[in-house]
């Protein structure tokens, strides 16, 4: 498997040291870009960067060197507003070079603000409004079995996207289908665009929901390296059904600052507190 470190001979404890430090370093990536612009969904960015640094350093074939190799697993962002996340992931795998992450969200760089697969290595599909990554990871596995191709499809998700009905129908279509290639991520931050996700529309109980639909589900503290390898390994060793992690995550995770202010999709942070920001992520790391 190519992913960011061979893990065949690691064991868990340095595989679950190993995913922090990724996590560590996508944070850090995360707070670099958001200085660039000033603002932006910086929350959402700190609180799944665990997830993302298990899938890109854990779950996860590619080759940062070729992100078009034809036998990569598929990941595909839904919530095209969680590109900042995805970038700094990029940049942890080696897929976009550190350097480019400067460039993010100014004019003619390969990193807007949303997500867009014309632009960017890596990215397989255009997020923007919400609802359609499941759809599309159904049909791309649909193709790769027709294929005869074993790639997994593996789509990151927010609980806010949950409110839209092609999210269900995707549900029931993927596990009618037996996809067992499908894994589905779901970011459960409690947090959309209009407030509150239990106050806009209330999607709970979510086991129970994807369990009904047919899927293998597990839920974790989406901001616990180690819960979520083990989740993940149990996960993709079912081979009969698509298979949900729900990972329950918060805002501004690392950064105490941030974790406490009201929360905000969208965080607007001040010239002075970029620094203090990084000083507190660095600080609760070496805890």
């Amino acid at each position: 498997m190519t992913t960011l470190t061979d893990t065949t001979t690691e064991s868990t404890t340095d595989r679950v040291a190993r995913l922090r430090d990724a996590a560590y370093r996508i944070r850090r990536h995360a707070l670099d870009m958001g200085e660039v612009q000033g603002q932006g969904y910086i929350g959402q960015a700190l609180g799944v960067a665990d997830v993302l640094a298990v899938l890109f350093g854990d779950v996860l074939r590619f080759r940062a060197e070729d992100p078009e190799w034809p036998d990569r697993d598929r990941f595909l962002l839904s919530i095209g507003h969680y590109a900042i996340a995805a970038y700094a992931a990029f940049a942890e795998a080696g897929i976009v070079p550190v350097e480019e992450l400067e460039t993010y969200g100014s004019d003619g760089s390969r990193l807007p603000m949303s997500a867009m697969a014309s632009y960017t290595p890596g990215m397989e599909i255009s997020g923007g409004s919400l609802g359609h990554g499941l759809g599309v990871a159904t049909g791309m596995a649909l193709g790769l079995r027709h294929r005869g191709h074993p790639a997994r499809v593996v789509n990151l998700l927010s609980d806010g996207e949950l409110d839209e009905g092609s999210t269900w129908e995707a549900a029931l279509a993927c596990a009618h289908h037996g996809l067992s290639t499908v894994l589905a991520v779901v970011d459960v931050n409690g947090l959309q665009a209009d407030g509150p996700t239990a106050g806009v529309l209330r999607v709970d109980p979510l086991e129970e929901k994807w369990r009904a639909f047919g899927w293998t589900t597990r839920r974790v503290d989406g901001n616990d390296v180690g819960a979520l390898v083990a989740a993940c390994d149990e996960l993709t060793a079912d081979p009969t059904a698509p298979s949900i992690l729900l990972a329950d995550t918060t805002p501004g995770h690392g950064v105490p600052m941030l974790e406490t202010r009201e929360k905000a999709h969208f965080l607007r942070v001040e010239a002075h507190e970029w620094d203090i920001a990084r000083e507190q992520l660095k600080e609760g790391h070496a805890r």
